[in-house]
């Protein structure tokens, strides 16, 4: 019984009771270290999504960017169809279709002359006269040795008759009728040549009287009454100058360029400042058919009718020259060419792969150049993307990305009233 009674607890009392409810419990480590662990988990994350995650973005961001920088922005042209033709304004030098200088042909004084510049003359007509009192006495001279040849002649042909006639008798020996025969046509000859030298100096006798070669205007008179005049071009400028101005020749130096198509039978018009808003109508009749080496130019001739002499000789004019082009050549603009060691090329725009955009070099042939433009004689197809301004590193393959140009400032919208 004793050990039950130990054994039996004792109920608690009040005072127990109450110290009992105010002692403070005890703590649960376990969920302590969970809610350690939840928080720091939550900082890091929120150290990441702060600091981590915006320079991750910022990495990308600045990749994509980079990559899209490296894409060459290009603004693209298509070639132009060149046209059928093309005019040329080439300068112009207006000559008459025929221009002399008329000099003396003998020694003397100038007599008198009877036109002066601007003057229409006919062929034939007189111009001017010489006096040549030396060749005057050299004509009477020459006429008196004549006379003198002549009477010499007479006298040895009547003895040359003479001793043939006796040598048929035997009267006289042979070697005298052959000398006498010998001295006649000796005379003869010496006649032949006082005769000759008679009409030469009638002929430059002649030559005291200056008529006009051919019809014409008198474009200059270099001489006056009493001037010394020399024969031949002693005097470089001659005594007059005559032109023919009813038909113009025109000259005109084609570039080596349209030399092909400067062909005779080709039409063109003349323009002159002293007739505004008139064109006269020329065609071309021959060409040099060789380039100046020094100019690089064919020397053509245009054939122009001046029936009333409206235009004048030696005047500047412009030649307006339609030259066929080549049916298949394009125009593009002068940027668009890259001078490469391998040959003049273009970059032209091309469908790539993924869908992308890339460059292509494509070799060219130039033909003429228009200044902003050139033509393109071979190479293009007409249905090209030709890039402008293509930077000098640009190479075939390249990615690049076509833009539109910006609208230029007259072209934009109406502005306030």
């Amino acid at each position: 019984m004793r050990v039950e009674e130990e054994n039996v607890v004792a109920p608690s009392s009040p005072i127990d009771r109450g110290t009992e409810h105010m002692a403070p419990p005890q703590p649960n480590r376990p969920k302590r270290h969970w809610l350690i662990a939840i928080i720091a988990v939550a900082v890091m994350a929120i150290v990441f999504v702060s600091g981590v995650l915006p320079r991750v973005k910022a990495r990308e961001t600045l990749k994509r960017e980079t990559q899209q920088m490296a894409v060459a922005n290009v603004l693209v042209v298509q070639p132009k169809k060149a046209a059928g033709s093309e005019e040329l304004v080439l300068p112009a030098n207006v000559q008459p279709y025929i221009s002399s200088p008329i000099y003396a042909r003998t020694n003397g004084y100038l007599k008198k002359w009877y036109v002066d510049i601007g003057a229409r003359v006919r062929q034939g007509q007189l111009l001017a006269e010489i006096e040549t009192p030396e060749v005057d006495q050299q004509l009477q001279q020459s006429r008196a040795n004549l006379a003198t040849a002549e009477a010499n002649l007479k006298l040895s042909e009547i003895t040359a008759n003479r001793y043939q006639d006796l040598l048929k008798t035997d009267s006289v020996a042979k070697q005298d009728t052959d000398n006498a025969v010998g001295q006649y046509n000796a005379n003869k000859a010496i006649v032949q040549a006082q005769q000759a030298n008679v009409r030469q100096l009638e002929q430059l006798q002649s030559f005291e009287k200056i008529y006009a070669p051919f019809n014409g205007v008198i474009t200059a008179r270099n001489t006056d009454i009493g001037a010394l005049i020399s024969s031949g071009t002693g005097n470089q400028s001659g005594l007059f100058q005559i032109a023919q101005p009813e038909k113009l020749r025109v000259y005109v130096n084609v570039p080596q360029a349209y030399s092909q198509g400067a062909k005779p039978g080709l039409m063109g018009e003349l323009t002159f400042t002293e007739f505004p808003g008139k064109r006269f109508e020329g065609k071309l009749v021959r060409t040099a058919e060789s380039i100046d080496p020094s100019t690089r130019t064919l020397l053509v001739e245009f054939s122009v009718d001046n029936p009333t002499g409206t235009l004048l000789s030696g005047a500047y004019a412009e030649l307006h020259l339609k030259i066929p082009g080549a049916p298949s050549t394009f125009v593009v603009p002068v940027n668009t060419l890259l001078f490469r060691s391998e040959g003049l090329r273009v970059a032209t725009v091309s469908d790539g792969q993924n869908g992308r955009k890339q460059a292509e070099l494509v070799p060219i042939s130039i033909g003429h150049d228009y200044g902003s433009e050139v033509e393109v004689v071979s190479g293009l197809t007409g249905n090209e993307q030709v890039i402008v301004n293509p930077p000098d590193s640009i190479i075939s393959g390249q990615e690049v990305k076509i833009v539109t140009p910006p609208p230029q400032s007259g072209q934009q919208g109406g502005g306030s009233k």
